[in-house]
């Protein structure tokens, strides 16, 4: 007799669970909270105050990761974009807005628990972080939610401080500035894809190319803040880094508009860019204690 023919296991769907995982944009979330934990750090001792601080900074991501994917659902699914669960329907739109205000409401207590002014200060970052993902992503004003986001991690970490200290403004603008940057960076991949679909924030005005070239003077500008802005005469080390975050700069620059394969061009760019970033992070992280 013969067997019968063994049939092949249907395709697992992707978890629900996994995907609304994936949907929250873990890279973004686990890079700022890690800033933010890290700025905690570096800034004075106690313990709970650190885990508050991280606490209310993931919640807070989280939501405005889920929001920006429950949001932009159909467009994604127009435009058929790789790794967007809620497009590729293997999460429903609902269930991520319903994730997006639950973190949202644990983001506003655990902001609070760090004291009203941190709290305050935190929460009207999130807040123009939600206004990117609802309007101002379409116009000319894209790169101000993210200037205010990450200059109010500086006020979020120094208020928390005992006595809560207003942070030292050359932290709050080197925050603007990296927040500017990380707009810039983060935009730059899919520029022709959102102006396909209708999106016209500033880098996409501006075109791939003059975004490449723009993208570092933001951060050169973070390095002279960090190293010039705090009191006192800046030590010779920090004036070495500026010159050398400059010249890297200008090097990224040179080779993003030089001769060449496009590809390669931007990887040498790219490249240049996240020199200048980590540079940028280190000394805001070494200079933790004087921010308030």
């Amino acid at each position: 007799m013969d067997r019968p023919l063994a049939h092949a296991p249907a395709p697992r769907p992707p978890r629900r669970s996994a995907a609304l995982a994936r949907s929250c944009h873990p890279g973004p979330v686990a890079a700022v909270t890690a800033l933010a934990a890290a700025l905690a750090v570096s800034s004075g001792p106690g313990g709970g105050r650190r885990t508050l601080v991280a606490g209310a900074v993931l919640a807070g991501q989280l939501s405005v990761g889920w929001c920006n994917d429950a949001f932009d659902a159909r467009r994604d699914a127009e435009a058929a974009r790789p790794g967007k669960p809620v497009a590729r329907g293997a999460v429903d739109p609902g269930v991520v807005w319903g994730a997006a205000v639950a973190a949202l409401f644990l983001c506003v207590v655990l902001s609070l628990a760090c004291g009203a002014a941190a709290g305050a200060a935190h929460l009207t970052g999130v807040v123009a972080a939600w206004a990117y993902n609802l309007k101002l992503k379409e116009t000319v004003l894209s790169w101000l939610p993210y200037a205010v986001g990450f200059g109010c991690l500086p006020c979020l970490v120094a208020l928390s401080l005992p006595g809560s200290p207003w942070p030292a403004w050359w932290a709050v603008a080197a925050g603007a500035l990296l927040g500017v940057a990380a707009h810039l960076g983060d935009v730059l991949p899919d520029i022709e894809a959102d102006l396909r679909a209708g999106i016209r924030g500033l880098p996409q005005r501006l075109g791939p190319a003059r975004t490449r070239l723009l993208l570092p003077v933001p951060l050169v500008a973070a390095t002279a803040v960090l190293v010039l802005g705090p009191s006192g005469a800046p030590v010779g080390r920090g004036v070495a880094v500026l010159s050398g975050v400059a010249l890297c700069a200008v090097v990224a620059t040179a080779v993003c508009a030089g001769p060449g394969p496009v590809r390669t061009r931007r990887k040498a760019a790219l490249a240049g860019t996240v020199g200048v970033a980590a540079a940028d992070v280190a000394l805001l992280l070494a200079r933790g204690t004087e921010i308030a």
